[in-house]
């Protein structure tokens, strides 16, 4: 009986030795996440973005890592004990290959949370700017991962880069529309003529909205009705685009006119309205300010005024107009004289009554 107990222990150790791995990678990988869990919670006290991003892009790679290590250790343990089982040779290139898509996975992981973490407190980042160069990071990490991958499984590297470009060529041809939206998406990150909030329009297209996101085929544009607007990358390279987010001022131009009866009073009138510009506290005097008699117009004495206001706000831009001319029309009316409207004289031939 203890000949047998000895003998069923030696044929059947493997499975003790596979079930201790298995346990030993549980133990490890419960190990590992309470570890990066205390570490995570003492990195939010930091002022370094880095080792929160890297922190919690940790625990899910490694778990795959420690994982795949563990079995694959268990295949090569029973594939010994069972005299080489072909099927399980499989797992010492598979695991390779999930440790270079962990460490890419944990890359990946890594730049999200960066991203997420610099918009979030960074103010002074341009989010356009940051998220082409996280897009591009996760792009170039994906493409060494694959190539890496095919590697480690025996494919030659130089033969699929070398089919890569002759198929790169026949899938411009057939992709050229795909190619030109992405080559677009790539200069507006590059150029930089807009960004995510900024409200653009195109006076070639019937474009305008404000830019929700930039996409790599499309991009978002909310429109002032509240319809979304996907344009193709490839238009922007092919269209004039105003960006009225980024101007300085915002310009009051406009014509009054009063009475050719007032014609006398028109020098004083266009003296006071430049004055109170000047001294108005929503003006920019540093700007082109013009005040001038302009026009004999058919029914009015016309004077128009140029100025730009401190503010670029669309409301409170109209807000100080508002006021500008409420002002200009009290200076007319302190003047004693009035605004103009259209008019006309009939002028009716004298009559000889005696000869009707």
């Amino acid at each position: 009986m203890a000949e047998f107990d000895q003998s069923f222990i030696r044929e059947n150790v493997y499975v003790l030795q596979a079930f201790l791995v298995i346990f030993v990678a549980l133990l490890v990988d419960l190990f590992q996440k309470k570890i990066v869990g205390t570490l995570s919670k003492k990195a939010e006290s930091t002022r370094n973005e880095l080792d929160d991003a890297i922190l919690l892009s940790i625990p899910r790679p490694l778990s795959a890592i420690i994982w795949m290590t563990g079995i694959a250790f268990t295949s090569e343990i029973i594939q010994t004990a069972t005299g080489g089982a072909v099927i399980l040779k499989v797992f010492t290139p598979l695991r390779n290959a999930v440790i270079i898509v962990a460490l890419a996975w944990f890359l990946v992981l890594t730049i999200k949370h960066l991203e997420k973490s610099y918009l979030t407190k960074k103010k002074d980042i341009d989010p356009t700017m940051l998220d082409a160069i996280s897009k591009l990071s996760r792009i170039a990490i994906v493409i060494t991962a694959m190539l890496m991958i095919l590697q480690t499984l025996g494919f030659s590297i130089s033969g699929v880069l070398a089919f890569g470009g002759v198929g790169g060529i026949a899938v411009g041809f057939a992709a050229k529309d795909l190619l030109s939206n992405f080559f677009g998406g790539l200069f507006i990150y590059m150029d930089r003529p807009f960004a995510v909030g900024d409200w653009v329009r195109s006076p070639d297209r019937e474009i305008e909205g404000v830019v929700e996101k930039i996409g790599w085929r499309v991009c978002l544009i909310r429109t002032f009705d509240k319809r979304p607007l996907y344009v193709p990358n490839a238009i922007f390279s092919q269209i004039a685009v105003e960006n009225p987010s980024r101007m300085q001022n915002r310009r009051i131009h406009e014509t009054i006119g009063i009475r050719y009866d007032d014609a006398r009073k028109m020098a004083a009138i266009t003296g006071q309205v430049e004055e109170m510009l000047r001294s108005h506290p929503e003006i920019d005097a540093d700007k082109t300010l013009m005040v001038n008699f302009n026009s004999f117009a058919p029914s009015s004495l016309d004077f128009f005024i140029y100025t730009f206001t401190k503010t670029t706000n669309w409301e409170k831009y109209h807000a100080i107009k508002q006021d500008v001319l409420l002002k200009i029309l009290k200076i007319v009316e302190d003047n004693g004289a009035e605004t103009a409207f259209p008019t006309s004289t009939i002028h009716l031939a004298e009559q000889d009554m005696r000869n009707p």
